[in-house]
């Protein structure tokens, strides 16, 4: 039978370890507090850097702003630039065009490519054109007008990428895996159809930029963008980059501008919406092309074509 004096060592040095492990707890808060307050510093520094507000007047399509803390269904055009592609440094046309819908109540998104060739309305400019000329003549204000206009549907936020971004992008993520859907060759790389392909920056560029050996052109290159998209998407909000983020965050201040402020990604970041944007569809708008009297070669949509995509983004966007 222990005596007092025994029991007495035995609580004294299971109090010393408890202490022991207090302390490392402590510690480690302590660390991982300041780790986070960082991360936030240079996620708010970020934010800053890349925010660019409207300052050109969009026609307003909503009765009332959306409320992301009230979990409304949001749409975001996506804009991929020219500028910097090819040692281009003039403001460029956006080659790609993609309405994205985050519907945080269904936990959905979806894709939908705009053919850069789409003959309409390029509104504040007073003519009719190719829908990616009106980056080139009045920025984001005016591409957000005419894609509003011919969708018949608001457009909440922007997100504009140039070309040169993508390679910087990719490779801070890390890299991207996709399945390639056609087999080909594209700047000394090689893409084989439905195998898991492991792309760097330079690689997914290739990817996303050849056009004319793909079967279904324009279209086929559109979805190969949207591929090179989701890859990315699936990363930064994947786990494996947390600790990278720093390389993400600088690789966005390089080449990304948007009208997202700092409050919409903390709001982001609940209410469902990441979960959305990890389940993305993908919508390609169908069109026949063909050369106009002028000589240009012009992407024209059907009534019918137009109707079904503009029903589809009208319901993600719960707006029927």
């Amino acid at each position: 039978m222990e005596n007092r004096s025994s029991r007495h060592k035995k609580k004294k040095k299971k109090n010393k370890f408890l202490r022991f492990v207090f302390s490392i707890l402590v510690l480690f808060l302590v660390v991982v507090g300041i780790y986070i307050l960082d991360v936030y510093r240079n996620i708010d520094r970020a934010t800053d850097e890349i925010y660019e507000p409207i300052t050109e007047e969009v026609e307003p399509v909503r009765q009332e702003s959306v409320s992301l803390s009230s979990k409304d269904p949001i749409s975001i055009l996506l804009l991929g630039v020219d500028t910097g592609d090819l040692g281009r440094t003039e403001r460029g046309r956006s080659d790609t065009m993609i309405v994205v819908t985050v519907n945080p109540n269904t936990k959905k998104s979806t894709m939908t490519s705009i053919p850069r060739d789409t003959y309409t309305e390029i509104v504040g400019y007073g003519t009719m054109d190719k829908i990616n000329h009106a980056y080139a003549f009045g920025g984001n204000s005016m591409a957000i007008n005419s894609v509003q206009n011919l969708l018949d549907i608001p457009i909440d936020y922007y997100v504009t990428v140039n070309m040169a971004g993508i390679q910087e992008i990719v490779n801070a993520v890390g890299g991207i895996d996709i399945v390639s859907p056609l087999t080909f060759s594209q700047d000394g790389y090689t893409f084989y159809q439905g195998e898991v392909n492991h792309l760097d920056g330079n690689a997914a560029l290739s990817f996303a930029r050849m056009r004319y050996e793909d079967p279904q052109g324009d279209t086929g290159r559109q979805a190969r963008q949207r591929l090179i998209i989701e890859g990315v998407v699936n990363k930064v909000v994947s786990a494996s980059t947390f600790l990278n983020y720093q390389d993400i965050l600088g690789s966005l201040s390089n080449n990304v501008q948007t009208s997202f402020q700092m409050k919409d990604y903390l709001t982001l970041q609940g209410n469902d919406y990441l979960s959305a944007a990890s389940n993305i569809q993908s919508e390609q708008i169908a069109s026949s092309g063909g050369i106009a009297e002028n000589g240009i070669y012009y992407s024209y949509i059907s009534e019918d074509e137009l109707y079904r995509i503009k029903s589809l983004l009208m319901t993600e966007l719960e707006l029927d």
